[in-house]
């Protein structure tokens, strides 16, 4: 299967009719037909029901041509990008991240970035905090936003904050009946069932967590590992446990309670990372931007469940 297999198809698709589509085409109309006629033997199933009039697509043949059309439209948008790159009219920044990071500051720092570089492409690419080490070092992104702390002599990473974790219950909790400043014991996590994420790939944010438990000594009843942060708080939502999450992740979910986790130390850090060879001025473009809006008063920023630290990781 290749490009020009799918573009026939689209296009005999569109038209319902060979003789129409290999004019569009200005080829002949027997080798249009081979060409889908040898699509078809590669995926096992017919794509057109050539008995009528026009030429209907099979239900197979509905799938593949909406999936088509979504490949050549995207084969289209990365032609147009990279021509204008190598043309010096833009420039991409890929952008690594954990899905947590979203419900802080990462949204308001890229509409900032938009008005300082107004002609950068952005591409956001969701992976582990890890996976960002290799992404960086191979220059499928540029910089990226994690939770785990390691050294790397060729990545510069930095501690953008450090956020208080808080445990998410259902609003029919007992726990429910105090508000969110007021800290939850850990040992009171004993009696409950404890829902950790992500699953895998591993260490992960999962592992900070179990780490904290396993330090005040505190065996839950069960430990459930889910791949995701919206997966956990749907599952405490439906009463089958409780999930430890950043504290900026209380704005993801309005129908469960949070509570400070009641240990001062239990934090989870934001880190930014790109090359340490980097000559591009964005990092301490971000870094300023950050700094600016860190200074201001956001809803999901607040002193008492969040404290700066802007420093280099040793």
């Amino acid at each position: 299967m290749d490009l020009r297999q799918l573009r026939y198809f689209v296009t005999v698709a569109r038209e319902r009719n060979f003789t129409r589509a290999a004019e569009q085409l200005h080829i002949a109309q027997p080798p249009l037909s081979r060409q889908i006629q040898l699509l078809e033997e590669e995926l096992g199933v017919g794509l057109l029901s050539r008995d009528s009039r026009p030429i209907q697509l099979t239900e197979a043949g509905r799938l593949f041509y909406e999936q088509a059309l979504q490949v050549l439209g995207r084969v289209e948008q990365l032609k147009r990008a990279t021509q204008q790159i190598g043309r010096g009219e833009r420039s991409v920044l890929s952008i690594g991240l954990v899905p947590s990071v979203l419900y802080g500051g990462l949204p308001w720092l890229v509409r900032r970035l938009r008005k300082e570089l107004p002609d950068m492409e952005f591409q956001f690419i969701e992976m582990m905090s890890l996976q960002q080490m290799e992404a960086l070092r191979n220059g499928r992104i540029d910089v990226g936003f994690g939770r785990i702390e390691a050294n790397f002599p060729d990545i510069t990473r930095v501690v953008l904050r450090e956020e208080r974790l808080i445990v998410a219950c259902p609003h029919d909790s007992p726990y429910a009946a105090h508000p969110i400043t007021t800290p939850l014991p850990p040992a009171d996590l004993a009696d409950h069932r404890l829902i950790v994420y992500p699953k895998e790939p591993r260490p992960s944010f999962a592992d900070q967590v179990l780490a904290i438990i396993r330090k005040h000594q505190v065996q839950p009843r069960d430990v459930q590992e889910v791949k995701e942060l919206q997966t956990a708080l749907g599952m405490v939502a439906a009463d089958a446990g409780l999930c430890i999450v950043p504290a900026s992740a209380r704005t993801l979910r309005a129908d469960l309670h949070y509570r400070l986790l009641d240990d001062e130390q239990a934090i989870t850090p934001i880190i930014m990372s790109y090359r340490a060879n980097d000559n591009s001025p964005i990092p301490e473009l971000i870094l300023r931007l950050l700094k600016e809006l860190y200074a201001e008063e956001h809803a999901w920023m607040k002193h008492s469940y969040d404290r700066l630290r802007n420093t280099t990781v040793d």
